[in-house]
């Protein structure tokens, strides 16, 4: 499975992940089932299917037809969603949802330029994420070249367990935290190398921990390789994460750790130094 198949597996589970979570939820009585099944419309949309019809809407979220009929017509009138009759697809407002965080959040703002200067430097693509759950989501990136067969924008998300960036961000969480998100997540076997058993993913995370990095070589994709370090907050709480990505038939694993790694550990400690004064 390689990560074009992930974001269709993924979107095959939203549905059966968000019913889960609403039966959880339910039980504390403040649940709004509506609002839940209205959130999961909107996710429904994504790069690989950016218009969908009324029977996509309804599969990819596991709804009646009738109850997404109502969901997408609602998003419509509020402008959210446009329609040509047959298909429905997002407009730029849904950004709207997600404004509030980013104008909250200094770290894409701070990252950013660090992130442009490195890119110039290794001459390879960068990034930053942080953890949302048992994904990583990107917050910030330059592309230099497109290394994955998906095109990574912000917001993209991928499963932590399987990214540098998410085992940076997993082994700067409580142990306990670390765990309920590995059990969370699906974990697919990506490639023939992905590391999914729960108890090797601990004893990686733990050792990522103590070295303060971590190298993923062909787990999300065949071929990709990536070197991640954490981003720290004024209280030194792990908030972030950047990395270097590049393929193997391009760079060794000798020449991420010892050209691309100290780049990246010098990057970290500029940003970190900024974010102590936001």
């Amino acid at each position: 499975m390689d990560a074009a198949d992930l974001g269709r597996a993924d979107a095959a589970d939203l549905g059966r992940a968000d019913a889960a979570g609403a039966g959880r939820a339910s039980d504390s009585g403040d649940f709004v089932q509506s609002l839940a099944r209205g959130l999961a419309v909107v996710r429904a949309f994504d790069a690989e299917h950016p218009e969908l019809t009324l029977a996509d809407v309804a599969r990819r979220t596991a709804m009646p037809r009738a109850a997404a009929r109502r969901f997408l017509r609602t998003l419509e009138t509020l402008g959210y969603v446009r329609s040509d009759g047959r298909t429905f697809a997002l407009t730029p407002r849904v950004l709207e949802l997600g404004f509030s965080y980013l104008s909250a959040l200094s770290i894409p703002e701070v990252v950013q330029p660090h992130l442009e200067r490195l890119s110039r430097e290794v001459d390879e693509s960068v990034s930053a994420a942080v953890l949302d759950g048992s994904d990583i989501v990107y917050i910030a990136r330059v592309p230099t070249r497109r290394i994955m067969s998906v095109r990574i924008t912000i917001g993209t998300r991928f499963p932590a367990f399987a990214t540098s960036m998410g085992r940076v961000l997993l082994a700067g969480i409580p142990d306990a935290a670390r765990d309920a998100a590995l059990t969370a997540s699906v974990r697919p076997s990506l490639t023939e190398r992905t590391v999914t058993d729960a108890e090797a993913l601990r004893a990686e995370i733990d050792r990522v921990r103590a070295q303060g990095w971590a190298l993923v070589d062909g787990e999300l994709e065949p071929g990709l390789r990536s070197v991640a370090v954490p981003l720290h907050d004024r209280r030194g709480e792990v908030v972030a994460a950047v990395n270097v990505s590049t393929s193997a038939t391009r760079d060794t694993v000798e020449h991420v750790l010892g050209e691309y790694l100290p780049r990246l550990q010098r990057t970290a400690s500029a940003i970190d130094a900024e974010l102590r004064l936001v």
